[in-house]
């Protein structure tokens, strides 16, 4: 299933945006039950909205972190 999740799960207050990728919560907990199609268009809103929402600094997101860690194990 294609999700524009990219694990910086975090809202912004002022918009009720995901900094990471867009969503509102309504969308990230209804992802599943979503249609392609409507998981689509959905995906066609998140770049505008993503300008629009107050950038946090810029932190090591969860994804990084594992490939990090893995990278560091070997």
């Amino acid at each position: 299933m294609e999700s524009p999740c990219i694990l910086v799960c975090s809202i912004d207050m002022k918009t009720g945006y995901c900094f990471g990728c867009g969503r509102t919560r309504d969308e990230i907990g209804a992802w599943t039950l979503y249609t392609s199609e409507q998981r689509r268009n959905i995906m066609k809103l998140l770049p505008a909205r993503l300008e629009t929402v107050e950038r946090k600094p810029r932190r090591e997101t969860r994804r990084a972190r594992m490939a990090r860690e893995r990278v560091d194990q070997q």
